[in-house]
């Protein structure tokens, strides 16, 4: 993998090299705002890493960098080092902290809307177009939505359903299926089986897709299957696929639906295809920092497969790489840790809060699960030491207050003790043993967060290809849709 992505990374550097060679890097005020570009795309990838800013991605190049005395070096991620780089601005019309369904509407529509709303305008009654729906209409693109979460859940659904609230999960799951678009690929559907009411697998099969959840069926997958909704074979907490960190060497990652998505879209017209890491934005709500920099790290690989068609497919190829907000209020630095960060402690968790979860769950249900069997489940999955214990890292050794916390938190989860105040902010709502144990570790590595929800930071657009310079500069994210809308030729 490294070496295919040095390749990658070598030949975006001698097509940026080129582009600045024969352009000149001088430009006027005028150029730069000058929205227009001969290059209109013909396969276009939209990737979105839903609660990813630049904490996370820049948390991700630290994790797989070098931190040593007289030697600082971030591993890069491959979309950072693409040559365009724009900034965008996240609020919708209700809060600068907005959320999923009306940042994904103005990603996908060009308009503000309220928290909560998808595809629809600020009186929750007027629905949009979304670029997917242009494209299909009025270009004859293929499209292809694929999601790490459930396919049904805010960002995949803003590519094509209107509705007033995004927890309607059968009537947006209805949408989905009447929406003709050509490939859904990654986790299942929400209340998919209401009582009363037809499985909604059963609805897009009568929709004429082909629906599958196996492997090699969905391995097999090509231009002549149809249109097709691939779901994972192994899924995780609500019907989302694995955590990258959870996720063995043989189950489906997001990359792989990303080619298969590929296979099955590509034709001489154009396609369309969003991919959306949702699982980041999960971690992020969980204060979760390793699952969160894994799941970036599987979210660029699955851009490496797209690079790859853009490099066999020049001058009608556009990459987009953005999130929708920022979740969790991530930072690189911590009061503990102060100038310092120690990112190689990250290495001792060994999975997600969410198989953690299950694992103290499984022990609490057989009967008495002790205190000291928790803190031989926490050396073995997170690496921490009760005080007085050594290791190779001495960091890792917790001091009292942190053993305290772990205490609390111990007997909070036993005694059901999650509701007080102090308990919200102490927990959010979460598991309180799990994510103790995620604070306790990420402010040892250098890392902090301010929220269990999402913020107002600005969010970075990365871009590479046709019609990628229109990209630049910092913007409203409506405008993502709206330009991208423009680069088309569609109304």
């Amino acid at each position: 993998m490294k070496i295919a992505k040095k390749a990658l990374l070598l030949l975006i550097a001698l097509m940026l090299c080129f582009s600045l060679s024969a352009e000149g890097t001088t430009e006027t005020k005028e150029a730069v705002l000058d929205l227009t570009s001969e290059d209109s795309p013909k396969y276009i990838f939209m990737f979105i890493g839903d609660g990813m800013s630049s904490p996370q991605t820049n948390s991700a190049q630290v994790f797989g960098g070098v931190n040593e005395p007289g030697r600082i070096e971030l591993d890069k991620l491959t979309f950072t080092q693409f040559p365009v780089v724009g900034l965008q601005y996240t609020q919708d019309s209700t809060s600068f902290c907005p959320d999923s369904a009306s940042t994904a509407t103005s990603l996908s529509s060009g308009y503000k809307t309220h928290s909560g709303v998808i595809g629809m305008g600020v009186d929750k009654m007027t629905p949009g177009v979304t670029i997917a729906e242009k494209l299909r209409d009025q270009r004859d693109f293929k499209i292809g939505v694929v999601s790490t979460v459930t396919l049904n859940h805010a960002t995949p659904a803003a590519y094509y359903a209107h509705i007033a609230s995004r927890n309607e999960y059968y009537e947006i799951g209805l949408q989905m299926a009447q929406s003709d678009f050509d490939y859904f690929g990654g986790g299942s559907l929400l209340s998919a089986e209401e009582e009363g009411k037809e499985s909604l697998y059963k609805v897009m099969e009568d929709n004429g897709y082909l629906v599958t959840s196996d492997r090699d069926e969905i391995l097999s997958l090509n231009q002549n299957s149809g249109k097709v909704y691939a779901i994972s074979p192994v899924l995780q907490d609500d019907g989302a696929m694995k955590y990258a960190i959870d996720a063995t060497d043989d189950e489906l990652q997001l990359k792989d639906f990303v080619k298969k998505g590929i296979d099955v879209l590509y034709n001489d017209n154009g396609f369309f295809f969003m991919i959306e890491s949702g699982k980041i934005d999960w971690a992020g709500h969980a204060n979760d920092a390793v699952a969160n920099i894994h799941d970036t790290l599987a979210l660029d690989e699955a851009v490496e497969v797209a690079l790859e068609f853009a490099f066999n497919h020049p001058d009608e190829t556009l990459i987009i790489v953005t999130g929708d907000h920022e979740t969790g209020g991530m930072t690189i630095g911590y009061a503990q840790t102060g100038y310092n960060t120690a990112f190689s402690i990250l290495e001792n968790q060994k999975c997600s809060y969410v198989a953690f979860d299950e694992m103290v769950n499984a022990e609490m249900a057989d009967g008495e699960f002790t205190f000291e069997e928790l803190l031989a489940m926490v050396e073995e999955n997170f690496g921490l030491l009760a005080p007085g214990k050594s290791g190779d890292v001495a960091a890792l050794t917790m001091d009292d207050y942190e053993y305290r916390r772990l205490e609390k938190a111990y007997n909070d989860a036993m005694n059901g003790n999650t509701d007080g105040y102090e308990e919200s902010l102490l927990y959010g709502g979460y598991n309180p043993i799990s994510v103790t144990l995620t604070h306790i570790l990420n402010n040892k590595a250098g890392i902090g967060w301010t929220s269990y929800a999402h913020t107002g930071l600005p969010v970075p657009v990365y871009a590479f290809g046709a019609g990628s310079e229109l990209f630049s500069g910092a913007y409203d994210n409506t405008e993502v849709a709206k330009r991208l809308m423009a680069l088309t030729d569609v109304e």
